[in-house]
């Protein structure tokens, strides 16, 4: 690779804040009071750390195309990667419905109506119908490539300056409220309680996404920059999220937090420092534009895993998953998961708009608790069948020691998000967010066991077309 193309560590710090920058999860964060600061170093220590250093070894190991589906199919066999890749694809049926909860209340508060915005009924149908007029979108246009330069701006960047500059001002004229989701200090309320629990997954998976960073390990121009890039974008991420938690748990009011509505602290800063209204519109305006092109880039992002799969005949060939247009996007799958999405949307249905907001956050968390572990035990297994492969970034100089450290802490946090995730639920919630995790992660279980040598033909025959 030429010089030219190389990144520095500076613009790979960069990349890394955009890859998990997100005010979506302030809110929850804010939830969680004084907490939060427990919460978050045990997300940076027991995910967001080993998965970034694992992945940098992955991605210097293993440089062609395929992230975790060819990690895990290279440490574990084509079935599992073939299971990651599945994996990857479904978790966005849940994960895109929580995504795009958010417009319903931040259309209401554009129009300064925030009864509607939190009205289930206008939720469900802000999500179908926008849902599907960015899936005709993607269809016809490449929207990935739009989103990507504009919707980091509106969804992350302007929302988290305003945020901080009003918070701040905020904080400086009322000192801290002792009626609000913060409350007063002392230093018990440092501990987590059951109370707070069932935010830890949506807290851990702040930093969702960032086992994607190793793939620019190879195009760095030193590759033991790596570590210090990820460290640096984590602090700064913990930074930036602690403070604008702080400042929005200090103004909401005890037990009135709203999880979707990232436009509540924005109003109430208004009211507090006497300014217009408008600002909060004009807020959720820009935010609703970000969340609809961050929500377009997700849309055929992990549907190449699975396009991917197809055409190496693991899936069945009438799907017709490995057609595509000549933008690269396959209309069977897009139309298959746009629809999935719409049958989760339907919880929607159910009144409670914070309580269906944390299912499907926990739900899809599940998902990728099973993903990680696979890549965990991908990343080890390595070691010991490859350990004479060449790695540009290894963790540890020499033996497997550290290794294993760093893979440990990794399912030790796994299991805990997972454990708290599902106890904190509900019965019935719980029940129906383990049965929906099992029959996902079977199901290409199932379709491998199937796998038939006609279906690579197929494909073949699509692309020698």
């Amino acid at each position: 690779m030429s010089s030219n193309n190389k990144i520095s560590l500076g613009t790979f710090i960069g990349i890394g804040m955009a890859m998990i920058a997100t005010v979506r999860s302030v809110p929850t964060l804010a939830a969680a009071s004084w907490q939060m600061f427990f919460y978050l170093i045990f997300a940076v220590i027991f995910f967001a750390l080993p998965v970034s250093i694992m992945s940098g070894e992955f991605s210097s190991m293993l440089q062609d195309a395929g992230g975790p589906q060819l990690w895990v199919r290279t440490g574990l066999g084509s079935k599992w990667g073939f299971t990651t890749a599945w994996l990857l694809w479904v978790q966005i049926f849940p994960g895109m419905v929580m995504v795009a909860s958010t417009l319903g209340p931040l259309l209401g508060n554009t129009i300064g109506n925030q009864v509607l915005g939190q009205n289930h009924w206008f939720t469900l149908a802000c999500i179908i119908v926008i849902y599907w007029i960015i899936t005709i979108l993607n269809l016809k246009f490449d929207m990935a490539k739009f989103a990507g330069n504009f919707g980091v701006w509106f969804g992350v960047y302007i929302p988290f300056a305003v945020m901080i500059i009003m918070g701040i001002a905020a904080l400086a004229k009322t000192g801290i409220d002792v009626n609000s989701v913060l409350g007063s200090f002392s230093s018990g309320k440092l501990i987590p309680s059951v109370d707070t629990l069932k935010y830890v997954a949506a807290i851990s998976f702040i930093f969702t996404g960032i086992e994607t960073l190793g793939v620019y390990v190879p195009r760095m121009k030193k590759s033991n920059d790596f570590v210090k890039g990820v460290i640096f974008a984590l602090v700064a991420m913990v930074i930036l999220n602690l403070l604008n938690a702080f400042i929005v748990a200090d103004v909401v009011p005890k037990g009135s937090t709203e999880l979707t509505n990232i436009t509540q602290p924005i109003i109430l800063f208004c009211k507090i420092l006497g300014w217009p209204l408008w600002i909060a519109n004009v807020f959720s305006l820009l935010a609703a534009v970000g969340v609809f092109l961050q929500l377009s880039g997700w849309v055929t992002g992990p549907s190449q895993s699975m396009i991917q799969v197809a055409r190496e005949g693991l899936v069945p060939s009438k799907w017709g998953f490995f057609k595509h247009n000549d933008i690269g996007v396959a209309r069977n799958v897009i139309l298959t998961q746009t629809t999935c999405i719409t049958l989760f949307a339907l919880m929607y249905a159910l009144p409670d708009i914070n309580s269906v907001f944390l299912m499907l956050t926990n739900t899809t968390t599940l998902l990728y608790c099973v993903l990680y572990f696979l890549i965990a035990i991908a990343f080890i297994r390595l070691r010991y069948t490859q350990p004479n492969a060449k790695r540009p970034y290894r963790v540890g100089k020499s033996g497997n020691v550290a290794a294993w450290i760093w893979t440990i802490l990794f399912i030790f946090g796994i299991f805990a998000i997972g454990i708290v995730t599902v106890a904190t639920a509900g019965i019935t919630n719980g029940i129906a967010m383990v049965v929906i995790t099992v029959v996902m992660t079977i199901i290409p279980l199932i379709i491998n066991s199937h796998k038939n040598d006609q279906w690579l033909k197929d494909a073949r025959a699509y692309e020698n077309k």
